[in-house]
């Protein structure tokens, strides 16, 4: 090999190492991988942003996407909070949904027939279109909801779920019977009452009574005796502690009646 040749080579390869060197120092540095942590938090950011914004449907997607795809979250619990409550703001508000139709008042309507064409309660037509009485006028567009509830009760947790489908649009923590007499299968809700009369062993107890312990709202099923119901010992919630029945939060039932069509299907679990 000739000197001059050996020379070439080792400046040709001072060349290339002084090349790397310089292509290394401008090369843009790599981005920090963002946490799952990180990640969630940011889009509950965003989606706390849309509800403020009045973006409910797009608020819902974003909750939804982060208990489904970051189950680890360390907020994961106030974001499942969050969604249950804007799913009940949703369900009471006048916005469109893939559940919800706009109906147009025709001679003869009247609430209570919109209610039972459609599947859904007077007192959830009437919240959700902002109505003060029943009196609905011809040519007025009404928004009604079609989607349909049902009710899961696990009595091993003390929770009833109420559902649209297999949706879990709300968790409420309840009462059920001691002694495992809460029985298990499935029912239908058949009667609904305000502020209901109990009937105890023959004597009757008035609804504004103290001892009356239906509370304010009854939900019965099609078996005699059994249903879903107030309180007027809200400390037990969340205890076997009922001759059988359901119990819940006089708010809590008062705003399941609100939307519980007759005819709900409830399955109750061991």
């Amino acid at each position: 090999m000739s000197k001059k040749f050996f020379i070439l080579i080792v400046a040709g390869i001072g060349i290339g190492l002084l090349w790397m060197s310089v292509n290394k120092r401008e090369q843009k540095p790599a981005e920090a991988v963002v946490s799952p942590d990180k990640e969630a938090r940011q889009l509950y950011t965003k989606a706390q942003a849309f509800e403020k914004d009045g973006e409910m449907l797009k608020a819902k997607k974003l909750y939804q996407k982060i208990i489904s795809d970051y189950p680890e979250y360390s907020d994961i619990e106030a974001v499942q909070k969050d969604l249950e409550s804007l799913n009940m703001k949703i369900i009471f508000s006048n916005v469109q949904t893939p559940d919800t139709i706009i109906h147009e008042v025709v001679s003869g309507d009247t609430l209570g027939k919109l209610a039972k064409k459609y599947g859904t309660t007077v007192d959830l037509i009437k919240i959700s279109n902002n109505l003060k009485s029943d009196i609905i006028r011809v040519g007025q567009r009404l928004r009604i909801w079609t989607g349909k509830f049902n009710l899961l009760v696990d009595k091993s947790q003390n929770i009833l779920m109420l559902r649209k489908g297999n949706e879990i649009i709300k968790v409420y923590k309840v009462s059920t019977g001691k002694n495992n007499s809460t029985p298990t299968g499935e029912f239908k809700i058949t009667v609904k009452l305000v502020d209901p009369v109990w009937f105890n062993r023959g004597v009757i107890v008035p609804p504004e009574s103290p001892q009356n312990v239906l509370g304010s709202r009854w939900l019965g099923f099609n078996i005699p005796g059994y249903g879903i119901h107030g309180t007027v010992e809200p400390e037990t919630i969340g205890q076997q502690v009922t001759a059988g029945c359901v119990r819940m939060r006089n708010k809590d039932v008062e705003e399941l009646y609100s939307i519980i069509p007759l005819g709900t299907k409830v399955t109750i679990v061991d």
